[in-house]
């Protein structure tokens, strides 16, 4: 397992140490679940960011469907 510093701004650090008190969990592992989910959230956000590339790149290349197709499709 690594170690890494980080400074903490103090409202940051008594925001930690009372969610560890509050938990009873160490100041580690809220920081490392906190990491976790926030490279969980960003790696979404770029497939998602990707997905709409794709999209883009589909719609310039004029696989579209016409609003007429899709009410009539609605209809249906």
């Amino acid at each position: 397992m690594g170690v890494t510093t980080v400074r903490l701004q103090p409202e940051v650090e008594e925001g930690l140490e009372a969610a560890a008190d509050r938990l009873h969990r160490s100041k580690s592992w809220l920081i490392n679940q906190a990491l976790r989910e926030f490279l969980a959230r960003q790696k979404l956000e770029q497939a998602r960011w990707q997905q709409t590339l794709q999209a883009m790149d589909s719609v310039a290349a004029g696989n579209v469907v016409s609003g007429e197709a899709v009410h009539a499709w609605l209809n249906s």
